[in-house]
């Protein structure tokens, strides 16, 4: 089985993956981090030096290349991932993908972000007052995307156990 979580930055992609890993018993990636290993720098250094093109073609390629090599995986995807490079028909793709929109309000996602904003490359250079805006817009933008995904799972108000729990429910 291979389960694709998306969602925004701060979703909790990773940690709900982890979780969800245990629970069901196939092994949890996380798409920044292949690719911070095989760049060997994080993505901030990669936006920094080389660009958004950059990094958005490399993210592309490891994400297909990840997919083609590997069975079954649970794969956390970055927040910009589903919205560039067509990467969005792979939430369509054949039955054993199982692809999961984590859905966050913008309350939810500026309580959380608003204090990672060091480490978040688009982040970096917006003031606090202006996150909410920011986040708004690009949740906009990015919609069309994220719908792409074949379940919804809302995140406002759960703990990352329920979370994992209801994405388990949804695949059984």
């Amino acid at each position: 089985m291979k389960i694709l979580l998306i969602g925004y930055m701060g979703s909790g992609k990773s940690t709900i993956g982890k979780n969800l890993s245990k629970i069901v018993g196939i092994p949890f990636y996380d798409l920044d981090e292949i690719i911070e290993q095989q760049e060997n720098t994080s993505i901030k250094n990669i936006f920094k030096t080389k660009g958004e093109i950059y990094f958005r073609k490399i993210e592309h390629q490891m994400l297909h290349d990840f997919h083609r090599n590997n069975n079954s995986y649970i794969l956390a995807l970055g927040g910009g991932t589903p919205c560039y490079a067509n990467n969005h028909f792979l939430l369509q793709e054949e039955e054993e993908v199982k692809s999961f929109y984590l859905k966050g309000s913008i309350a939810t996602l500026i309580n959380r972000l608003k204090n990672e904003k060091a480490k978040r490359p688009l982040l970096n250079n917006i003031p606090e007052e202006e996150l909410s805006e920011y986040i708004a817009k690009h949740l906009f933008d990015r919609n069309y995307y994220y719908q792409q995904a074949k379940k919804t799972i809302t995140i406002d108000n759960k703990t990352v156990n329920e979370i994992a729990l209801e994405i388990n429910k949804e695949l059984a």
